[in-house]
């Protein structure tokens, strides 16, 4: 059975894509596939960067990775869901679980060739998607697929978080807050870094065991290697990109473990690593995460109650603004558009 979807396109400007409401029917679903009304979507700093690679992205796509919402039909062979189940569609649709290959890539929802998620109904392999932990909201699940699950492959997945180790995070962003519930709740002390004081005082009330204003203490590097007594961060999110990294290298730990991340300042960090050879730390790529590492990652989330923190929610109607909202980096946590 096809249904009519509203629906948001890219379509081409002079210099970048603009948002289009449309309505569109969804495709017919194949054996394994199964039929999602979305309840919810979230924003990524990603998501801004599709909005501006017009070179890279096919016009009329439908744009977004991350959202929740209810299974309303199934195909013929889908053994895994049922009508009514509550799911989320994972980042890369085609990276079910074991190592990253490259043909993973072109799978990632709302971007380049691949249709996202910022529509009424859409359309997923049973493989695809995760069950929703029955604690949350589906605003709240809709907040996960990219920013949690990249924190939950960094911290835990490849960097093996312990507890009692320190994790600094970058800014209060949606990978940044999700990764301080996690490590938190899992005992370890996390340090987070803002140029707002406003801010920081919403991470600690979210748990951070240090704050850093970068704009006051420009040597924050310094700052984190005084707070851990000169042994410097045992695990640092690196978000920032080139402006960060430099100093990112400086304050991890021996043996310590630096996850690449963001490009919030540029794409083009270059930094100086042999110190990295002499203090035995590593520096691992993350680029989101597999299914599997989703699923995981709901697992936790429901070990310990985790709800993640959602900033401003959004009607439809006012997609548009959520993404100036985001641009305008105001938010701490998650932004998120209501379609259902």
């Amino acid at each position: 059975m096809l249904h009519t979807s509203r629906r948001y396109t890219l379509e081409p400007s002079p210099e970048r894509f603009v948002l289009q409401r449309s309505v569109g029917t969804t495709a017919e679903l194949s054996p394994k596939q199964v039929l999602i009304r979305v309840a919810a979507a979230s924003l990524n700093y990603r998501d801004w960067l599709v909005l501006h690679g017009v070179r890279d992205n096919r016009a009329g796509l439908v744009p977004l990775s991350d959202a929740a919402g209810t299974v309303v039909a199934v195909g013929s062979d889908v053994s895994r869901w049922q009508s009514g189940d509550r799911v989320s569609p994972s980042f890369f649709s085609a990276w079910h679980d074991g190592a990253f290959r490259p043909h993973h890539l072109a799978s990632a929802l709302g971007g380049g060739q691949t249709e996202g998620v910022l529509a009424e109904y859409i359309v997923a392999d049973e493989s695809a998607v995760v069950a929703v932990p029955e604690h949350l909201s589906l605003a709240e699940a809709a907040t996960l697929p990219c920013a949690g699950v990249t924190a939950w492959h960094a911290l835990f997945e490849r960097g093996q978080l312990q507890a009692g180790e320190t994790v600094l995070v970058q800014g209060t962003g949606g990978v940044a807050m999700l990764a301080l519930q996690l490590a938190t709740a899992h005992g370890a002390k996390v340090i987070v870094t803002s140029s707002s004081d406003d801010k920081l005082d919403r991470a600690k009330a979210l748990g951070a065991w240090q704050t850093i204003n970068y704009r006051r203490d420009e040597n924050w590097d310094q700052a984190a290697l005084a707070l851990t007594d000169g042994q410097g961060v045992d695990h640092i999110l690196e978000l920032g990109g080139p402006q960060t990294y430099a100093r990112s290298l400086n304050a991890v730990a021996h043996g310590g473990r630096i996850a690449q991340i963001g490009v919030l300042t540029g794409f083009d960090a270059a930094p100086h690593i042999t110190p990295m050879q002499f203090k035995n730390a590593s520096i691992h790529g993350i680029c989101v995460g597999s299914v599997a590492h989703y699923a995981r990652l709901n697992q936790f989330i429901t070990q310990h109650q985790i709800k993640p923190r959602i900033d401003r929610e959004f009607s439809f109607e006012d997609a548009p603004a959520a993404y100036q909202t985001l641009a305008d980096a105001g938010h701490v946590g998650k932004l998120v558009i209501q379609l259902n």
